[in-house]
């Protein structure tokens, strides 16, 4: 945690900024106090972006959101946006930011997005905290399955109890799991018919329990051994598992409160939602690791740094930053890095084009 000094220094300095009034213009749609997007370059090492300004801003009274929680890319190239706004749950894009499609309304608690499948039988899985529940869906919206709490681990009392976060599916064999990030922090693994396989992890301090067991993947950059990343949010780390549950590692991001990991080509990509506290409002940014495990690019927030083999505690930079809360990435082919954000004044995703 930080001193009392540098926890009043950050504050001061993002009072001081909002207290500036230099309002971006209305197309930026994030980050009322900075300099026009325009001009705004982010992040290191040859992972450096330009911030688009305007990207996929709608007419608001038209196609609302409110917190943009998840992105994913279909076989389409298409962009599908989740937002807990049950006007629209589903906003689905072109890549130059144009309204194709929208739906979904019943889905107050809409927080963690997955897509699977290939081609033409592609779905979504929607987690939804206020439903309690993980339900699939086609890509037009058709409900085809719902997973409710596991009772039948034995770990759950109640419904109430389980408040699913995100969900993870290994292509090879359909397996899906299931984190609860604000519930009981258990990781559930079902196979592709949801039948339950097997339960692990719990809240905790140890190295195979979570504290906000936010967001999963399954990480087949190394095609012989493919793993499990979950974060495990307050204390700033993904932790690597085996895929039937067995701890492996641990990623240190001391600083970083990471919400999910998403995989592109050899790097991990993600958002952070806050730095160095949880309670530190509009502190977010965005962190790239490589195929290492290392940090090597925080756009929207201070340079990596690894001092004896160990990353240097990271925070928002908020000199040069289009970010109030981020909450998820989306990495497309041409490597443009697509933000959506909670909590951040209803406003739409941020794209970020790659130039170095």
């Amino acid at each position: 945690m930080p001193s009392p000094l540098s926890r009043r220094s950050f504050l001061q300095k993002g009072s001081l900024a909002v207290a500036a009034g230099v309002a971006a213009p209305t197309i930026l749609t994030a980050n009322p106090y900075r300099r026009q997007a325009e001009t705004m370059m982010v992040g290191h090492n040859g992972y450096k972006y330009r911030v688009v300004p305007g990207w996929g801003v709608l007419d608001a009274g038209k196609n609302p959101v409110n917190d943009c929680h998840e992105m994913v890319q279909d076989a389409k190239g298409r962009i599908i946006l989740l937002t807990n706004e049950t006007k629209n749950n589903i906003i689905i894009y072109d890549k130059s930011g144009k309204l194709l499609e929208t739906w979904g309304h019943e889905y107050p608690g809409a927080h963690g997005l997955t897509l699977g499948g290939e081609g033409s039988e592609q779905y979504l899985l929607i987690t939804d905290t206020d439903r309690h529940q993980v339900i699939k869906t086609d890509l037009k919206g058709r409900e085809l399955m719902k997973f409710d709490y596991p009772k039948e681990t034995g770990k759950y009392d109640f419904p109430t109890q389980f408040k699913p976060t995100e969900t993870a599916i290994n292509p090879a064999n359909g397996d899906i799991y299931i984190v609860d990030g604000y519930g009981l922090n258990y990781v559930t693994q079902y196979d592709k018919s949801g039948k339950i396989i097997r339960s692990w992890g719990g809240k905790g301090d140890s190295n195979d329990t979570f504290d906000c067991c936010h967001g999963i993947v399954v990480d087949r950059r190394t095609a012989s051994n493919p793993t499990l990343l979950i974060t495990d949010r307050r204390h700033n780390a993904l932790k690597r598992f085996s895929l039937d549950g067995k701890y492996l590692s641990t990623i240190a991001l001391p600083g970083s409160y990471i919400c999910r990991p998403v995989i592109h080509g050899d790097n991990i990509y993600g958002a952070v939602f806050r730095s160095t506290s949880d309670s530190y409002p509009d502190s977010g940014y965005i962190t790239i690791l490589d195929k290492n495990d290392k940090v090597i690019s925080t756009p929207g927030g201070t340079e990596p740094v690894y001092q004896n083999g160990k990353l240097a505690e990271q925070r928002k930079d908020m000199d040069n930053s289009p970010f109030l809360h981020p909450h998820d990435v989306l990495v497309d082919g041409d490597e443009s890095v697509y933000v959506a954000q909670w909590a951040s004044k209803k406003t739409y995703p941020i794209k970020l084009e790659r130039v170095g």
